[in-house]
Formats: C-alpha cells, sequence, structure tokens
C-alpha cells in the first residue's frame, strides 16, 4: 500500500516494556485512520494492534499482521465555562496527554502522571492510580472493527468499565482498535490529594495550597521512587490486579490475618493490596534466572536480561498458586498475556 512500510519478522524488544526478545511475522505502523482503513481492509491474515507495549507479556512471536498505532493529535472539540472535552489519537502516548492538560490548566488526569503506555490503551485496561481512574473523565470513543473496518462509537456506558477493565477485555478483546479517545477536563478542577502518599509527598516539598502541577509532580515522584524505569529492568509495572473481597470474605481474611492493609470501597467490598499479599507469601525479591519479583515492590515482576515470557509467566502462575494457598485469595493478571 501506498506510504505504508510492512516490516517482516520485526524484532519487538525495544517495543515491550518487559523487554521479552519476541518476533512479529509481520508488522505495519499507522498514523491515520485513513491508513489503518487500508490495511484493515487490505489484510486477510489475523491481525493485532500495538500500542506504547507497556502492559503486555509476550509469551512467543506474533503470528499474522502486528498494527502499531501511531494516529496521534490532541485538539479541543468543546468548550463552556467549566470543562473542555478534547479529542486524542490513540496513538498518543498517555503521559506526554497529562503533560498536556497539566500545561494548560486543565484538571482530572494530574494523578495519572507517568502511567507508561498509550491513550488507545487507556480504555481497554480503564487505567487508573492514586483515587483517579480514567472512567472518572471518560466521554466516549471511536474505534474500528479489525474484521470488516466498520466504525464504532462507544459511550461510557458502553465500555463497561470496571476495575482495571472494560469491554475491551471482555466480549471485544482484539476484535477492535481505538482510533480516538474523548475526555472531559476540568477548568477549575477538585484535586485528589488524599490518597496514598500525595498529601506526605507534598508536604515534604513544602506545598500547602497545591495547584494540578503540583500533585502530577508529587505522582511522578512517587512512581519513579517505588517503581523501576522500564529502560533500565524490563517490566509492565504492577502485574497483579489487587484483589476485592465481598464482605463476609473480608471478615473471615481479617479474622486470621488482622494486621493486614485493607481499603473498604464504595460497593461493599474491601481491596486487598496484592503487593502486600505476594510479600507476606515470601516472594519478594526472589529471582529465577532473569525472571524474578522486584527487591523494592513485590507487585512488579522483572525481566533481569534474557528471560523470556512463558518464564515470567510460570512464575506469575507460581505467584498466585502461593498467595491461593496461604490466603484463600485468587490474584489475577493486570498485564495481558500474549
Amino acid at each position: 500500500m501506498v506510504g505504508l512500510d510492512f516490516h517482516h519478522n520485526f524484532f519487538l524488544k525495544e517495543h515491550n516494556t518487559f523487554g521479552i526478545a519476541a518476533r512479529a511475522e509481520k508488522l505495519v505502523v499507522v498514523q491515520n485512520v485513513e491508513s489503518l482503513l487500508a490495511v484493515i481492509r487490505a489484510n486477510t491474515v489475523p491481525m493485532r494492534v500495538l500500542g506504547g507495549g507497556s502492559n503486555i507479556l509476550l509469551t512467543g512471536d506474533l503470528p499474522g499482521l502486528t498494527i502499531k498505532n501511531e494516529i496521534g493529535g490532541i485538539e479541543i472539540v468543546l468548550e463552556n465555562e467549566h470543562e473542555v472535552l478534547v479529542k486524542i489519537g490513540g496513538g498518543v502516548v498517555w503521559h506526554d496527554l497529562v503533560l498536556w492538560a497539566v500545561g494548560q490548566g486543565y484538571g482530572g488526569i494530574e494523578n495519572l502522571s507517568l502511567i507508561p503506555g498509550t491513550v488507545g490503551a487507556a480504555p481497554i485496561q480503564n487505567i487508573g492510580a492514586y483515587g483517579v481512574e480514567l472512567k472518572d473523565v471518560f466521554h466516549s470513543l471511536d474505534a474500528l472493527d479489525l474484521q470488516t473496518a466498520e466504525p464504532l462509537h462507544f459511550t461510557l456506558e458502553k465500555c463497561k468499565f470496571g476495575y482495571r477493565d472494560s469491554i475491551f477485555k471482555q466480549d471485544l478483546k482484539g476484535r477492535v482498535v481505538i482510533v480516538d479517545v474523548f475526555l472531559k477536563l476540568q477548568k477549575t478542577p477538585v484535586l485528589y490529594t488524599a490518597y496514598g502518599d500525595i498529601q506526605k509527598t507534598l508536604a515534604e516539598m513544602g506545598i500547602t495550597e497545591p495547584t494540578i502541577r503540583d500533585v502530577s509532580n508529587a505522582v511522578i515522584h512517587i512512581r519513579q521512587s517505588k517503581l523501576p524505569n522500564p529502560k533500565e529492568i524490563g517490566n509492565a509495572g504492577s502485574f497483579f490486579k489487587n484483589p476485592e473481597l465481598e464482605a463476609t470474605d473480608f471478615q473471615t481474611f481479617i479474622q486470621e490475618f488482622t494486621h493486614a492493609p485493607h481499603y473498604p470501597q464504595p460497593d461493599g467490598r474491601v481491596k486487598i493490596p496484592a503487593g502486600w499479599l505476594i510479600e507476606q507469601a515470601g516472594w519478594k525479591g526472589k529471582r529465577f534466572g532473569d525472571a524474578g519479583c522486584h527487591a523494592k515492590q513485590a507487585l512488579v515482576l522483572v525481566n533481569y536480561g534474557e528471560a523470556k515470557g512463558e518464564e515470567i509467566l510460570g512464575l506469575a502462575h507460581k505467584i498466585q498458586s502461593s498467595v491461593k494457598e496461604k490466603f484463600g485469595i485468587c490474584i489475577i493478571p493486570e498485564v495481558n498475556i500474549w
């Protein structure tokens, strides 16, 4: 196709933050909707979409065609006295969007600073951090069906957002490519600083009346101090979701593990930090060849150099079995396994 370069047997080590040395049978980079439509209409082989590669574990080479989504653009499409509706291309780097919003003085996503990946991947995961989730600012998105090239529009309700979950990880897994995302950002934002160490970090910075930029900087500082840099050691951030227990199950759990940290949720369930469970089960800092559990954050599985995806997945399975045996709790991967 004119203007498009198809790469064969493409090396993916630099295109996934775990640094797994897998290959794509065929890969093409698309930077606009027209090119994406042309690719979908012309190909009959299985297709999958790759964004920033920050929330995947490659367990082998990728057959068929891999589409690298680099559709760009940040545009205000509606505006009133209180908020702006922003259209963002699916290939925009998420943190670049956060920095743009902070620079414009638009609030709502500053707590999501430094989350790796692209805007198009954000709704799939319903990304979240420090008391804020994507769904809190989400308006809608446009997508294309990977089989028919049919244009699709998803409202907040249609996305079926849950905790690190959406319709794109369930019924529509692998079936659509997200082209544009529309977010509602606030001109007079309400800051969320009570979650985690944000308030403590702001105090250490000597800030008593924070702005959205201050909150963003605090979150960046916290993330950099707690999570390993993928450029230095391969990882995809938090590997497991924090489990949420029903009230009756929590009462049974807390009677035995009285000092366990826990966070009541609006729906009556109680969230238990997966990192605490993994650490208590004895996995923190453990290493098996080049696959390991990070020494400072047990929730992060890492590739120390040349680990294969199957080795990291095997370690994950062992951790799951150990936590289940010790606590009776199932922990589920947050990372997508390819």
